[in-house]
């Protein structure tokens, strides 16, 4: 009963400003945020330097892996003859000299490449007309040259 007395009543001169009361609130907040964490000053400072560290080095990775893509793009655009991108180049350049594309990707770029210039080339073309039906050819190359002497006849009163 005591205690919901004091309760409800509290302490008369904590109201009245004279500082009694306010001493025991601002030892419950520590303005000290090593005390607020339960650290010593020490290791709070060695657990706040590596924090920073941390943080540099995911965005230093981060930094690397955007460069890694950027290089990616560079590489796709030249191989197809695209615009190139200032902002690729800038992001390489912040990167430096270190970025590499990984293998994975080198490889499905440089056989898609190979591909493309084993059809460019006119061994390549060669190659395609020995895979297609030469009496399938001559069947269209007579009925597109029949066809056209049909409809030449058909505009022309000579013929």
């Amino acid at each position: 009963m005591a205690f919901m007395l004091k309760s409800m009543i509290g302490n008369p001169l904590s109201g009245m400003g004279f500082g009694g009361g306010g001493d025991k609130e601002e030892e419950a907040t520590p303005s000290d945020p090593a005390k607020a964490a339960g650290m010593t000053r020490e290791e709070y400072e060695e657990y706040q330097k590596q924090l920073v560290e941390e943080k540099m080095e995911r965005d230093a990775d981060f930094l690397h892996k955007k460069a890694e893509r950027a290089t990616l793009r560079v590489c796709l655009r030249d191989k197809y003859r695209l615009p190139k991108s200032e902002q690729d180049e800038n992001m390489i350049e912040i990167a430096g000299d270190d970025v590499d594309v990984p293998e994975e990707l080198l490889k499905m770029v440089d056989e898609d490449a190979t591909e493309e210039e084993g059809k460019d080339s006119i061994l390549g073309q060669i190659q395609n007309l020995q895979n297609m039906d030469m009496d399938q050819l001559k069947e269209k190359a007579s009925a597109t040259v029949t066809e056209l002497k049909t409809k030449a006849e058909e505009k022309c009163s000579l013929m």
